[in-house]
């Protein structure tokens, strides 16, 4: 019975030491660190001498937009100044340049300046939360990564929004600016939108009547950024319509833009058609849905959405 006795305090010991050195190799093994977080100064270092000034299309490109913005939003974001950076010289650099765009800190916006209460501006991390915070940034990184190439110029804009200065980073090539946070974000959009019907013409056996609306984005500049529409035509002789063509399209810079239509009613008193569009900024989605025939945006972000039916009588 002693021999057993001895034995089991002999196990105990080995294990209290076999724990303690378990607890000791644990204790010294090494931390992972959080991948460093990149910064301005970073992409500096990426950026070689680029065009010492700024080329005439992209300042009056942001000279236009500062009239804008004081004409619909009056003081509330400014414009107050432009640094010129230099010239993206290699693929570090426009990786840099992503995860700036995309960072939680950096300063976005979103709206319709035509209609002030809509205009949102803030850090990233404050204007989105949550899986919203994910899907915005993985839609800025992604959006970005379609424009800003190898030998894109580099500008560093600053702006007052309501007393806050902040800074953002501007790109552009020979063709005008291709990205910034705040110019992607905004757009000027007459949300009523537009129509036109064409002439009647009474002189032909089949005649044909067409009606067609569409909604147009700008940039803040003013110069046109995308649009949606529809257009219906109908056949007719006398009073009878005999045939119906319907089409539709959608199309955005920097966003998400999506268009269906379908004929209704062919023949008889009248033809119609249903019409399912929509546009957004890079950060929101759109979806169709067939089944009630319609499109849904979702997320943040400037958008215009419309569905309807349409009729149209000879």
């Amino acid at each position: 019975m002693k021999k057993l006795v001895t034995t089991f305090k002999l196990f105990t010991v080995i294990s209290v030491l076999t724990l303690t050195a378990c607890q000791d190799e644990s204790s010294e093994m090494p931390q992972e660190s959080p991948a460093a977080k990149v910064s301005a100064s970073d992409l500096k270092k990426e950026i070689t001498p680029g065009l010492k000034a700024v080329p005439d299309n992209v300042q009056t490109q942001i000279n236009d937009s500062k009239k804008n913005l004081e004409q619909y939003l009056k003081n509330d974001l400014q414009i107050t100044g432009i640094t010129v950076l230099g010239k993206l010289s290699t693929q570090r650099g426009i990786e840099i340049s992503q995860d700036l765009i995309s960072d939680r800190d950096q300063f976005t916006a979103e709206g319709n300046i035509l209609a002030p209460e809509t205009v949102k501006v803030g850090k990233i991390g404050t204007l989105f939360s949550g899986d919203q915070l994910s899907e915005a940034q993985k839609g800025l990184k992604e959006a970005a990564s379609e424009q800003i190439k190898t030998g894109s110029e580099v500008l560093e804009i600053s702006w007052n929004y309501k007393g806050e200065q902040f800074t953002s980073l501007c790109f552009y090539n020979e063709t005008g600016i291709i990205w910034d946070n705040v110019f992607a974000g905004l757009v000027m959009m007459d949300t009523r939108g537009n129509s036109e019907t064409s002439p009647i013409d009474s002189q032909a056996k089949v005649a044909s009547k067409w009606y067609k609306q569409w909604w147009t984005a700008n940039w803040l500049w003013g110069s046109k950024r995308g649009e949606i529409g529809y257009q219906i035509t109908i056949y007719y002789s006398g009073s009878t319509v005999s045939n119906v063509d319907v089409s539709d399209w959608g199309n955005i810079s920097l966003g998400k833009a999506k268009s269906e239509s379908k004929v209704t009613k062919r023949t008889g008193a009248y033809g119609q058609c249903r019409y399912a569009l929509g546009l957004c900024t890079p950060v929101g989605s759109l979806s169709f849905n067939s089944s009630n025939f319609s499109v849904s945006f979702s997320g943040l972000g400037s958008n215009v959405v419309s569905n309807g039916t349409k009729s149209l009588y000879p």
